[in-house]
């Protein structure tokens, strides 16, 4: 069922043409923009399976593929984390990822995803974030982060690293990594960061988005959504009161 919310093509568009590259596997980087699919099998938001930052009932969901070696997904990382901070008091917009390692240019990504999720299970959605967060603080991209520095980096989260370590050598979420990476690609996914712009678990039309879309342009995307849902952006100013005596 095709979606009643609609994102002007000329959003789209903008970003497009400022958010530079994305890697498409085992290519150079290519020009960004939405595919031409319907990419009509997003999974929604699955409680227990993936991690989200942000009221889960939001009605607005961002739902990112990343590539934790990405130097784009790095930069839109922190684009997310100030599109959260603008959004998130507000419980009407969420940001859920998941992982999406291009292992044929990022050989240590795959293991780099199955560590976060790792932090996840031993911590959640606040594990897995701050795990990811600090890889992205020390990486320097590209296939540039030593390995040795995951446990290191679970301790710093405060995570216990001996389970840690058992966790990621056992190799348990590898198929989970692999089954993400495969409905990314199924969903239209052709490079990483990508992103679908979901309202109430369905796609919006025209919300899948190549690349490391700016600050601007995903707050134009969300301000549409949010005004064809009637819905404020932000919660309303709290006004104080004084009590006469």
């Amino acid at each position: 069922m095709k979606s009643q919310y609609v994102l002007p093509i000329t959003i789209v568009i903008a970003g497009a043409l400022i958010a530079g590259g994305v890697f498409l596997a085992g290519r150079s980087a290519v020009p960004t923009g939405p595919t031409d699919g319907q990419a009509s099998d997003i999974r929604p938001y699955t409680p227990g399976q993936d991690y989200i930052l942000g009221n889960p009932n939001a009605a607005v969901k961002v739902i990112e593929y990343m590539d934790m070696e990405c130097p784009h997904c790095k930069l839109f990382h922190t684009t997310m984390h100030r599109v959260m901070d603008y959004y998130g008091a507000s419980g009407n917009v969420a940001w859920v990822v998941r992982n999406f390692p291009l292992a044929q240019i990022h050989s240590k990504a795959p293991q780099e995803a199955q560590a976060a999720e790792c932090a996840g299970e031993q911590g959640g959605s606040t594990a897995f974030f701050a795990f990811v967060d600090k890889v992205f603080e020390i990486t320097p991209s590209s296939n540039g982060l030593d390995l040795a520095q995951l446990p290191v980096i679970a301790g710093q989260i405060g995570l216990n690293v001996e389970t840690f370590n058992s966790c990621l050598s056992s190799g348990k979420f590898a198929e989970k990594v692999q089954g993400t990476y495969t409905e990314a690609i199924a969903a239209g996914a052709q490079g990483t960061p990508y992103t679908f712009i979901t309202v109430n678990n369905e796609l919006v039309q025209g919300g899948n988005l190549g690349g490391a879309q700016p600050y601007d342009s995903m707050r134009a995307i969300i301000d549409t959504v949010l005004n064809q849902l009637g819905t404020p952006a932000t919660p309303p100013a709290q006004t104080s009161t004084t009590t006469q005596q």
